[in-house]
């Protein structure tokens, strides 16, 4: 368990002075160097090198940021993600060693939060982490609109609570990821207004996020499947050809 200075725990986002990382990397030279360099940004850091020891131990640590391989042994990185998803609202970062976009999806659609393909620089990871954690999920936009309207929206049959980070579907609650449900807000901020990939990537990721656009095309798939939500009849989550996104009324 690594200690934290106070120099370190400075330069860690607000609120984030005993964050909790876990990589999961079968590459025990590559995981020790990643957990070296999140260790002296401040990092709590927990090192596992399989997928049953990282879902067990997941449930002790109750990591606050997942850095997860997808080619592990026994368990993949995708059914890690996938029994994470079950339990943890920590943010996953996917790493494959193939450039291959449908490794990517897969890994996304399991509730993956955003993905590095090897090699790639720790310092890149690093802030990709940072950038992660930095995310205004709990900034003024997403917990009022400038009107002051209150927290809970309603759009048909679906309820989104802001301040309780909870969506309820007929009455019934639907589990989202931290990606999933800050998306859905920040498309219920301003329901009439259609949304590019990258005003949701900044609303969602932050503006200093690089990457490909393509996947809030990935979150916004996932976030229609849970809510029962066809592309063709879009009752909550309309696409705006040439544009991007929009909220709909649930009718």
């Amino acid at each position: 368990m690594a200690r934290i200075s106070g120099e370190q725990a400075a330069r860690l986002p607000h609120g984030t002075s005993s964050v909790r990382a876990m990589v999961v990397e079968d590459e025990v030279a590559l995981a020790e160097v990643l957990g070296s360099y999140l260790e002296r940004e401040g990092f709590e850091v927990h090192l596992r090198h399989d997928g049953q020891a990282a879902v067990a131990a997941a449930r002790d640590v109750d990591p606050d940021i997942v850095v997860l391989d997808l080619g592990l042994p026994g368990l993949d990185g995708i059914e890690v993600c996938r029994q994470l998803r079950t339990f943890s609202d920590a943010y996953v970062v996917m790493l494959t060693a193939r450039d291959d976009e449908v490794d990517k999806l897969i890994g996304l659609s399991v509730g993956a939060d955003d993905y590095m393909t090897k090699p790639f620089s720790p310092r890149e990871l690093v802030a990709r982490v940072h950038a992660l954690l930095r995310r205004p999920r709990h900034t003024r936009p997403l917990m009022t609109t400038p009107d002051d309207v209150p927290v809970l929206r309603d759009f048909g049959p679906l309820s989104v609570d802001l301040l309780g980070r909870e969506v309820w579907l007929d009455g019934e609650p639907v589990p989202l990821t931290r990606t999933e449900f800050d998306l859905l807000a920040a498309l219920t901020e301003h329901p009439r207004m259609a949304f590019s990939r990258r005003q949701l990537i900044d609303q969602v990721w932050g503006p200093g996020w690089v990457g490909d656009e393509h996947l809030v095309d990935v979150h916004i798939g996932h976030l229609r499947r849970k809510l029962d939500d066809e592309a063709t009849t879009s009752k909550f989550v309309r696409t705006v050809r040439g544009i991007g996104y929009r909220m709909g009324t649930g009718q």
